[in-house]
């Protein structure tokens, strides 16, 4: 598999997107399983650990799986709306929806997913712009490096970074408009 950071050969040639939202845990999820998934975490990551244990792998299921309503993750259905809009722009471009943490379906099982469907050439999309983010800097091209091993002859293309210049022109314009 190939990792391209960066555009090298355009949407004309890509089979799916996956646009890559942060995720939140459900409003209604009880905090003692956030706080033990994230002391969890914490913990693998002091310890250099890769491999996810399996404590830690149930909870991050049972929290990602979770039933969400637009009231208990009003971002998740945020995100959905913008995919939706997004879909309509790209015309034949195929989009899904792929969350970093806290919320199905996770990256891996985006990429998984459209792999299995037949895509060779992915692009992942990350909605976190800024730059400085463990998120978009650092875990999702971990994620994107393990999918590596496990799939051969797929390019996966991560449009990051975001181009700041028309970030920042996107915000003058919503200014503009907004005021």
């Amino acid at each position: 598999m190939e990792i391209v950071e960066k555009k090298s050969s355009g949407l004309a040639t890509t089979d799916a997107i996956i646009l890559v939202g942060h995720g939140a845990p459900a409003s209604d999820t009880p905090n003692d399983l956030i706080t033990e998934l994230k002391r969890l975490q914490v913990q693998r990551h002091q310890q250099e650990m890769l491999k996810i244990m399996p404590r830690e792998a149930a909870l991050d299921k049972l929290i990602r799986e979770r039933a969400r309503t637009l009231e208990t993750d009003p971002y998740k259905f945020g995100l959905e709306r913008l995919a939706k809009k997004l879909t309509q722009k790209l015309g034949k471009q195929r989009l899904i929806v792929a969350y970093n943490e806290f919320c199905s379906p996770s990256v891996e099982e985006a990429i998984n997913r459209l792999v299995a469907d037949g895509a060779k050439h992915i692009v992942l999309m990350p909605t976190m712009f800024t730059p400085g983010g463990a998120h978009s800097e650092i875990e999702i091209p971990e994620i994107i490096e393990k999918m590596c091993e496990q799939h051969c002859g797929i390019t996966l293309e991560y449009a990051w970074p975001v181009d700041l210049d028309h970030l920042a022109n996107f915000i003058v314009g919503h200014l503009t408009n907004s005021l």
